[in-house]
This record gives structure tokens, sequence and C-alpha cells, in this order.
């Protein structure tokens, strides 16, 4: 549990939740497996949910991981979608690439392997949302590209921002994640205060910032 809900909350919400039985299934219960961190559940729903009312169809994601939350997006945003998602990891790249054909998504999604910050100073275009889920303690470091790559009106998210509970109180912070929690506080702080940007921080997950770029 994420320790932002109370553990019964976060059990009905994920109850409320129709169980799948394809390959997007079969990740999640290989990510659970071998201790491999995706989307909560109740944050892919969140996706699914602003993408399909949002009509996004060209996205961003800095974090493939084994293409779990890419192929939930793909899948939500439809035919003609255009999804580029980074990861530097030999093994999580490989296991993306075999997620994603499985899926049948190939055409909809474009993994770079690679350094985050650096395949983004590369990336132009405009797209419609960038789904911020790699190193939690590097989203500042990333944003000024973000927010370059998002049309007017475009959404950035991030995930994880509440990271347990420990950015919201001292109280659950543990000491080794002290240069995280204070990035992250600082990210937060940036964010919400930006004239580029209208921010609203949502307790889901394990914490998500959702903003608009103005």
């Amino acid at each position: 549990m994420s320790n932002i809900a109370h553990d019964y909350i976060e059990d009905y919400i994920r109850s409320l939740i129709p169980e799948r039985k394809d390959h997007i299934k079969l990740m999640e219960d290989y990510a659970k497996e071998n201790s491999i961190p995706i989307v909560h559940p109740e944050v892919a729903q969140f996706l699914k949910v602003l993408i399909k009312s949002h009509k996004i169809k060209k996205i961003i994601e800095v974090g493939t991981a084994i293409g779990y939350s890419s192929s939930v997006m793909a899948e939500a945003a439809g035919e003609g979608s255009q999804i580029v998602t980074i990861e530097r990891d030999d093994n999580m790249y490989r296991l993306a690439l075999e997620n994603i054909k499985f899926c049948g998504f190939e055409d909809r999604i474009k993994v770079i392997k690679g350094d985050a910050l650096e395949v983004l100073e590369g990336l132009e275009g405009s797209f419609d949302m960038v789904f911020l889920d790699a190193a939690k303690g590097h989203y500042d470091h990333f944003l000024t590209h973000c927010i370059r790559l998002l049309r007017q009106g475009g959404l950035l998210i991030s995930d994880n921002v509440l990271f347990r509970g420990m950015i919201a109180t001292n109280k659950l912070l543990i000491r080794r994640k002290i240069t995280i929690v204070k990035r992250m506080r600082k990210y937060l702080e940036h964010i919400s205060n930006m004239k580029e940007l209208e921010t609203v921080v949502l307790p889901v997950g394990d914490g998500i910032a959702m903003s608009c770029k103005l």
C-alpha cells in the first residue's frame, strides 16, 4: 500500500476496476511477481479516463519499464495514436519491446533506449500529454523539455509525487530517501507556482500531479 490513502479505501477503489484477462493483465502479474514497479491500478484507470475524455493522441512517456503503462495508454488513445516512451535499462527495454509487440501496439508505441534527458533534448514536435514516471529525483531536470514539447492546453502528468507519504510529512521519512524527498518537494513547489502551468496534486496511487500548460 502507498500510505497515501487508507488501505480499505485503496482496496475498495481497486475492487471497482473491471478485471482483465489479457496480456496487460499478464504484465501486471509479472511485475508483481518480480517486484517491478508499474503504475498502480487506479492510476492506470485514471490515465485511461483522462486520455479518452481529452481525446489525447500524442504522448511522451519518461520511464517505460516493461511497457505496461504505455500499452494501457495506447489502448485508451486508440487508432492513430503516437506514444514515444523512453527507457535506459537494457533488460526493461527488451521486455517492453516484447510486451508491446505481443499487445499489438508496435505501430502506436516507439520505445527509445537512452538517457531520458538526452532523448528529451533531441525530441521535436507538439504533444498532447507527457507522463513522467521515471527517477523521482530527476523530475525537475526534465521539466523544461516537457513544457517545450507540450502543446498549449496539453497535460503534464507526474506520477509518484507523494512517495509513500514522505513528501507530505517527515514522520514517514526514511533517512536514505532524504535527497529524493527534498528534490520532489522542490519539484512540486516549482510546478505549482509556474505561470506557464496550472497544477493540482491528487492523492491517487502514490500521488499524481496534473499540470495543464497555459
